[in-house]
């Protein structure tokens, strides 16, 4: 068996920016014009459309799977750098489905670049949606789910509620307390506008629902000083990803623990961290589900991060939360499943506060036939 053809598709998505605010994807406010536009709070594009690459893998005995890399701006570079560089490799390779043979895979690309310096961005989302496609096919040769591959055996994960969407106090806490009615007990906020009015707004939540716990993602722009006394599930992505030192000194002041993840691709850009980071929150389409893994064993506690993303990063974050024992919650946004589960002929699910680990062998990816640009499955 071998594989026989290794496809990349850029995939955007209309949406309504607006609506988006305050969720995952796009949490703050945008101006400008274009496919792109710059944040309102702090120096970083967002994009107008829901945006991000498919990866579709074929085996010579006609079996299929689908990773996915985690591409919000331009799709078309990590699809590109499949299609040029990883393709030509991988086509005609042997492949039976052992995890070691993805190991190795996963080896061999990392190295073709790392002696030009590349070793994280575009080419690291690219490996990594190569990555979630082999283990989606090694669950389908082995005839079992990717997290009893990885050694698992939970058939739920526990979700939190990534972003809390609304224009007002009243609106924000009737969007809170519909997911407490559902059983929810952890909230992410972010931080959109100034820090004292986020600062006021997670007081007022916390008021509101004290058996709650949320948690802030900061956004890289958190004021020197600010969220030392807050209790919180955790602080994350306070500050620039490269400063490690001003990441350790808010630690050694703060009451609440740090996590980071999302900016990081390979346990060797999270090292510096390491010591200090109490949760780690690995990005799939990123990371892949193999360094993923490999980060878990160095983690205290580790939170799969989903940001815009379609079933095949979703469910690859959801088998990996299952799969470890320092895990067992994923991130939750419902608008990116909404967007998600429009184009799967069976959806991912939520039970309550719980995803469902899907029981088919590999992830559980099931497309129709009705992609944004045309039929994904011809």
């Amino acid at each position: 068996m071998r594989i026989e053809k290794v496809t990349a598709i850029p995939v955007r998505v209309p949406r309504d920016t607006q609506a988006a605010r305050g969720l995952a994807g796009s949490p703050t406010a945008v101006s400008g014009e274009g496919r792109y536009r710059w944040s309102t709070a702090y120096p970083v594009l967002y994009p107008v459309d829901f945006e991000t690459a498919l990866v579709r893998i074929d085996l010579s005995n006609g079996m299929t799977g689908w990773g996915e890399a985690q591409a919000p701006l331009v799709p078309e570079v990590a699809c590109t750098i499949i299609d040029l560089l990883f393709a030509p490799l991988l086509r005609g390779r042997p492949f039976t489905g052992k995890p070691a043979e993805i190991s190795e895979i996963r080896e061999l690309l990392y190295s073709t670049m790392r002696v030009r310096g590349q070793t994280g961005g575009y080419q690291l989302d690219a490996m990594a949606g190569l990555d979630i496609a082999l283990w989606d096919l090694a669950g389908q040769l082995a005839g079992q789910p990717v997290s009893r591959l990885l050694g698992g055996t939970a058939n739920r994960v526990p979700a939190y509620v990534s972003g809390v969407a609304g224009a007002t106090d009243e609106e924000r806490l009737a969007f809170i307390r519909q997911y407490v009615d559902r059983g929810f007990r952890l909230f992410k906020v972010y931080l959109e506008e100034s820090w004292s009015e986020l600062d006021r707004r997670v007081r007022l939540y916390q008021s509101a629902f004290p058996r709650v716990r949320f948690a802030v993602d900061a956004l890289w722009h958190l004021p020197s000083g600010a969220g030392l006394d807050l209790d919180l599930e955790w602080m994350e992505c306070p500050f620039p990803p490269e400063d490690t030192d001003e990441h350790h000194r808010w630690v050694r002041r703060a009451r609440s623990p740090l996590a980071l993840g999302e900016s990081y691709r390979t346990r060797y850009e999270l090292q510096p961290f390491l010591a200090f980071t109490k949760v780690l929150q690995p990005d799939l389409g990123r990371c892949g589900i193999t360094e993923s893994m490999a980060i878990g064993k160095v983690a205290k506690r580790l939170v799969p991060h989903v940001s815009i993303a379609l079933a095949p990063q979703i469910l690859a974050a959801v088998h990996l939360a299952a799969a470890l024992p320092n895990s067992r919650l994923c991130e939750y946004n419902p608008r990116v499943l909404e967007v998600a589960n429009q184009f799967l002929a069976e959806p991912i699910l939520l039970d309550g506060p719980e995803y469902v680990v899907p029981e088919r062998p590999g992830l559980g990816v099931a497309f129709n036939r009705e992609g944004p640009a045309g039929s994904w499955t011809d």
